[in-house]
């Protein structure tokens, strides 16, 4: 079975095939058209679909009154159960006339169609075996036993129990049960998502609109990949937001970048071959601002500071400064996705003033500190968190010297300071050797032979006295800023947490990112920490 419709651009018609078996991913920010989407592809394939509305009421009731299976399918399928009701009738009785945003109530039909299922199931079987027939060679499943089995491996901390009329569930051990009603929303919204893929009609395009609602992301694939093996004989079309859903399905891949209701999309395929992960590159080619990768990773307080400061960019961490560079690099260079804008940020890490121009060049720019963490320490930030705790004038000044000595209380012996130097030479050599170019040499003689020239100008000694002579003049000045391009040690953050705020480390961490989440609750700290860093402009 085949699925076709094409779907109104700028341009011509973007078309799109499915058989029977696969599935198609559309991934889309809020207001872009992705339910507009849903309808028009339901529209378009007519009574070959069947579509799951975002809109969607999840009010249970297995006390719904019993009515015959023809009935209540048609009744979940155009909106009404009477004979005289068809697809004709879909867009006003299923939809009354506003498919986009109509609150899908269609529950009890759903209930309706699996009771009457199972009615009939259960009669012929005993039919069956009236006329003498061994029924348990193949015994036929009710589309409950199935729903059932699904819910079962998805939620072994909870049992259904399914009568002939009513429907309790309870803790697997436990003997008493309770009514059906009472489920949680994630739980009553798996049980509407399994029995509706059950009861779709056969061989149809079943659409899903917000797969993601009211479950929780541990089970979201698995009650996927469960519901595409039950139906066969069934395409799918999920509608998301959700972009690590769409990464983890083994599905053509679209991006919705924009909607005129008009109608029409600008929608782009996910290619394959981008250098990046489905989610990564679903994420870049779905990004309304300009992507600005980062170190670090999601859970971190240096996410918090990027995107507080760069709020007009979608921040991506990327872990490494490695992994920055390799990204910007492999986007700029990739035709799928040059026409979008992006930059990184990286530490400096003591990086010399080449190595910055080299960067700022492919279009990354480097923090002011060796440690994004430590941009707290910076005399000017510092002032601003001891303002917003209500110190004044010499206070502030006593605070910041304290913090300085602490500071330089690390660095109080040669060795400490000898420490510092080796990180950084050994940072500097790993620097010069990934930007090592030997595309000239022509056979493996010539190879050896440039890599020791080349590493021979590599002047480790030379390097190592000027990063010393830094060092030993910043702690002399007690120059903060300058001693924090160089000293590469997280552990500064819990000197500022006891001298700025009176707090302990994880603390004194916790308010920050609360305060860099949310600008209205130390306004003054977070304009500051956005003037002390980079300024990051779209080309």
């Amino acid at each position: 079975m085949e699925f076709k419709f094409a779907v109104p651009t700028e341009h011509e018609p973007k078309e799109f095939l499915l058989n029977a078996g696969e599935s198609l991913i559309f991934v889309g920010a809020n207001g872009g058209g992705k339910t507009r989407l849903a309808v028009l592809i339901e529209e378009r394939l007519g009574e070959n679909s069947h579509r799951i509305s975002a809109h969607r009421a999840l009010t249970l009731n297995p006390e719904v009154a019993k009515i015959n299976e023809e009935q209540a399918l048609r009744g979940l399928r155009f909106g009404h159960p009477d004979k005289q009701f068809d697809i004709g009738q879909r867009q006003l009785r299923r939809w009354q006339r506003k498919a986009a945003v109509h609150l899908l109530n269609d529950f009890d039909y759903l209930i309706q169609a699996l009771f009457a299922d199972q009615s009939n199931t259960a009669l012929r079987s005993h039919n069956k075996a009236r006329e003498g027939e061994d029924i348990r060679k193949n015994l036929q499943l009710t589309k409950f036993n199935q729903l059932v089995e699904i819910w079962t491996e998805l939620l072994p901390h909870r049992k259904l129990h399914v009568s002939g009329d009513d429907i309790k569930v309870s803790h697997p051990d436990a003997a008493n049960k309770y009514a059906a009603s009472d489920m949680s929303d994630g739980e009553r919204a798996i049980f509407y998502m399994i029995g509706q893929v059950l009861v779709a009609k056969p061989n149809s395009l079943i659409i899903i609109d917000e797969p993601e609602l009211h479950v929780h992301r541990s089970i979201m694939s698995k009650l996927w990949d469960q519901l595409e093996a039950i139906r066969p004989d069934c395409a799918f079309v999920f509608i998301t937001h959700d972009l690590e859903f769409a990464a983890a399905r083994n599905a053509q891949k679209s991006v919705i970048r924009s909607y005129d209701p008009a109608p029409k999309w600008s929608i782009e395929d996910v290619p394959d071959d981008t250098g990046f992960s489905d989610e990564l590159a679903t994420l870049i080619l779905g990004s309304r601002p300009p992507i600005l990768f980062v170190e670090g990773n999601e859970a971190s307080l240096d996410i918090a500071i990027y995107r507080c400061c760069y709020p007009e960019w979608t921040v991506v961490p990327r872990g490494s400064c490695l992994e920055v560079i390799h990204s910007v690099v492999t986007m700029r260079n990739n035709a799928e996705l040059t026409r979008i804008t992006c930059s990184g940020l990286i530490d400096c890490d003591g990086m010399d003033d080449e190595n910055q121009e080299h960067l700022a060049r492919l279009g990354i720019m480097t923090l002011p500190v060796t440690e994004i963490e430590n941009v707290f320490l910076l005399p000017d930030v510092c002032r601003a968190i001891c303002a917003h705790e209500g110190f004044e004038g010499d206070e502030i000044n006593e605070r910041l010297e304290g913090l300085i000595d602490d500071v330089l209380a690390h660095l109080d012996s040669d060795e400490e300071i000898e420490a510092v130097v080796v990180r950084s030479c050994k940072r500097h050599i790993d620097q010069k050797l990934k930007r090592l170019d030997l595309s000239d040499a022509e056979t493996a003689t010539d190879i050896a032979a440039e890599l020791k020239e080349k590493v021979e100008m590599l002047d480790i000694k030379v390097f190592a006295d000027g990063v010393r002579q830094k060092l030993k003049d910043a702690i002399a000045k007690r120059d903060l800023p300058n001693l924090l391009k160089l000293y590469d040690n997280k552990g500064m953050l819990s000197h500022a947490a006891k001298r700025l705020r009176n707090n302990k480390k994880d603390d004194f961490e916790s308010w920050l990112t609360r305060a860099m989440s949310n600008n209205k609750i130390a306004p003054d700290v977070t304009a500051t920490v956005s003037e002390v860093l980079p300024d990051i402009q779209p080309m």
